[in-house]
């Protein structure tokens, strides 16, 4: 896995929360278990204490994709080295059991080794590590939180001309639908306001200049 991808464990950790809406979606040790990976080593290590540990670096991680939301690079950036510190990594070379078809050899790649406490920290320091490599290689304005109100999803921007400001396809359509709508009511009431005001000036006007 290459680390960058590690990113997307933040991006999930974030989006379990929809803080407008009041719901949340780490509430069981199952929801905890289904976020690290059903099936998984890490989801067996889950435990109920790993609820409250994700929640608290989850409202840290938000903190993240805020400041870098807003153009605060300096504050984004001291909050991930924060978490960090808290939560490091132990990276290794790992691909002893997979061969890369093309060549045959071994596909060997970085792998975040789990040397953490707790599954909550395993997780928390790859998601820490992923959103460093994609903050360092596509820069910090990357980081973004959904403009369709009223979602405030993370995402991480990877398209080429920086364009994507809506955490997926339905909340782009949505947001484009009530823009398209917010216009064409715009439209309407100018028109109505100009149609009011020419009849006003006809009445006003002498009877002569009918």
């Amino acid at each position: 896995m290459e680390l960058a991808s590690y990113a997307d464990y933040a991006v999930h950790l974030v989006n379990t929360e929809e803080p407008r809406r009041g719901t949340d979606g780490l509430a069981t040790a199952d929801a905890v278990r289904q976020l690290l990976g059903a099936g998984t080593l890490l989801a067996a290590r889950a435990t109920e204490a790993d609820i409250a540990r994700l929640r608290a670096v989850r409202t840290r991680l938000r903190g993240i994709f805020e400041a870098a939301d807003e153009g605060d690079e300096v504050r984004a950036v001291d909050l991930l080295n924060a978490l960090m510190l808290e939560y490091p990594v132990s990276p290794q070379v790992s691909g002893h059991d997979s061969l890369d078809e093309a060549t045959g050899r071994r596909d060997w790649h970085m792998h975040l080794a789990d040397q953490a406490a707790n599954a909550a920290a395993a997780y928390s320091a790859s998601a820490c590590m992923g959103l460093a490599v994609q903050l360092t290689s596509l820069g910090v304005d990357r980081l973004g939180i959904c403009q369709a109100s009223p979602c405030r999803n993370a995402y991480v921007d990877t398209s080429t001309n920086r364009s994507r400001r809506y955490c997926s396809d339905r909340c782009a359509t949505r947001a484009n639908v009530a823009a398209y709508r917010a216009r064409k009511r715009l439209e309407s009431e100018r028109s109505a306001r100009s149609g009011r005001t020419q009849e006003a000036a006809q009445e006003a006007a002498p009877a002569t200049d009918r």
